[in-house]
């Protein structure tokens, strides 16, 4: 069953809220944090038009949302400045309200028809949902928009690995590889501005919100927007997306698409992305590759997320990978550092130093890179639960996409998920080693180090001004 290019699979009622008032229909955004390609958004179009109702969309910028900080904040920001010109631009006014959800979302549904949300993975995203959904008076539907399978259909289980997900997701790939079509509102929402956060200025909204100001945002190298999202895009098809079979694990070069940090605020849709990819007329085995990352590698971790009550706890590996670390988790380790000397870049490592400072500076790090970096955080610390806080601290605190179902897998990674049992070494027993002389032998490292030395400042006397 398809509406207007959304499937039924992506809809979920919420509550069975009695028909609300006339004023409008609510899109609450969360998730989905564009005007292009969004499921939700048109299914909320659809619901206003069929009504006969404006439709607002409302946005909660809130404190302390869980790990965020000022980098975060900033490129969030930066897009929803985008996405509300674009909306404007299509007659939908969108509210930005500083509070939380739980508070903001009901009160203002009070003068809704009803309520439509997007879909996140995470348990705040979940909890959020559910409380408004019991808490709003009129109907509450989610529409899944960030994923081309969706989750629910793909499995009912957290998969064991990508090869088990694969074929499941594989097969159901040209039912859901369709966009949503762009409807034009019968009634603008744009003279409704009650209540209207004024965004324009971002450093005085950032101001007014209570977050974390230690982890600067990171300027040149990435600027929040769909727009931007597309530019890199299109840069990676033109230049790139024909080497990028061979070169996925060459962090010397540029050869990747950046999506990560788009993907991760929603400010572009996965199904564009394939689609755009599919277009572009490439190689074969390249389009391939980057499709199995796309979907099948992202949409595995959006598996485990939404399948793993504590996705974020250690230990979250499976069962073999859990005794083969505990038997050496009194091995002697030749380098112990602490999470000071990790966060500053100074260990014995170039290679390590030069991706701390590249995801420090930055805010992303090659994907190569991120292997090596978490494969050396467990060998060096003093326990794999130490070495499993630390890189989920590490990792949330400073890439763009961090705090995200791709994180928390990518950091399970390094501790046996996803993955088989290899030869036993000291330390990490049967868990996949990554070495500095694999690196050696596998890619250019020293032209990568010199890469990041280039555009980064010294890390370890200036860790907050970067």
């Amino acid at each position: 069953m398809r509406s207007r290019g959304i499937s039924s699979a992506r809809i979920t009622v919420l509550n069975r809220g009695a028909s609300g008032s006339t004023d409008f229909v609510l899109y609450w955004m969360q998730q989905s944090q564009r005007a292009e390609y969004n499921h939700a958004l048109e299914y909320a179009s659809g619901q206003a038009n069929e009504q006969n109702l404006p439709l607002v969309v409302l946005f909660c910028l809130m404190d302390g949302y869980p790990d965020a900080n000022l980098r975060h904040y900033q490129f969030m920001m930066e897009g929803l400045l985008e996405t509300r010109e674009r909306l404007a631009s299509r007659g939908i006014f969108m509210a930005c309200r500083h509070g939380s959800p739980g508070d903001i979302v009901p009160e203002l549904a009070r003068r809704a028809s009803l309520v439509v949300c997007d879909r996140g993975y995470l348990r705040h995203q979940k909890s959020w949902r559910n409380s408004v959904a019991q808490r709003v008076p009129c109907p509450m539907v989610q529409v899944e928009s960030d994923v081309v399978v969706p989750v629910d259909l793909a499995s009912n289980k957290a998969e064991f690995a990508a090869r088990t997900i694969r074929p499941k997701i594989t097969r159901l790939i040209p039912e859901f590889l369709h966009l949503p079509e762009e409807l034009p509102l019968k009634r603008s929402s744009l003279d409704m501005a009650e209540g209207i956060e004024d965004i324009q200025d971002l450093d005085k909204v950032l101001s007014r919100i209570n977050i974390d100001r230690s982890v600067r945002p990171v300027g040149r190298f990435f600027i929040g927007g769909t727009s931007r999202a597309r530019a890199f895009l299109e840069t990676f098809i033109e230049r790139s997306l024909n080497l990028y079979e061979e070169n996925s694990n060459q962090p010397q070069t540029d050869h990747v698409s950046r999506m990560t940090p788009y993907l991760h605020f929603g400010q572009i849709s996965p199904v564009y992305i394939a689609t755009r990819i599919n277009s572009a007329h490439a190689g074969k085995s390249a389009t391939e590759a980057y499709l199995e990352e796309l979907i099948v590698r992202r949409e595995l971790a959006v598996n485990f997320a939404n399948f793993t009550a504590h996705y974020d706890r250690f230990p979250v590996h499976p069962a073999w990978a859990q005794k083969t670390l505990k038997e050496h988790e009194g091995d002697r380790r030749e380098h112990l550092y602490t999470l000071e000397e990790l966060d500053q870049a100074s260990t014995h490592d170039p290679y390590w130093n030069a991706a701390m400072k590249e995801m420090k500076y930055t805010g992303f790090m090659h994907n190569y890179m991120r292997m090596y970096w978490g494969k050396k955080v467990l060998e060096w610390s003093g326990t794999p639960k130490e070495a499993y806080e630390r890189l989920l601290y590490l990792n949330n605190r400073y890439f763009l996409d961090g705090r995200d179902p791709n994180s928390y897998a990518g950091v399970g990674w390094i501790f046996g998920l996803h993955d088989r049992a290899w030869q036993e070494r000291p330390v990490i027993g049967k868990v996949r080693a990554m070495t500095a002389s694999g690196l050696e032998r596998k890619c250019d490292i020293r032209a990568y180090v010199a890469k990041v030395e280039a555009f980064s400042p010294s890390v370890g006397s200036h860790a907050n001004e970067i």
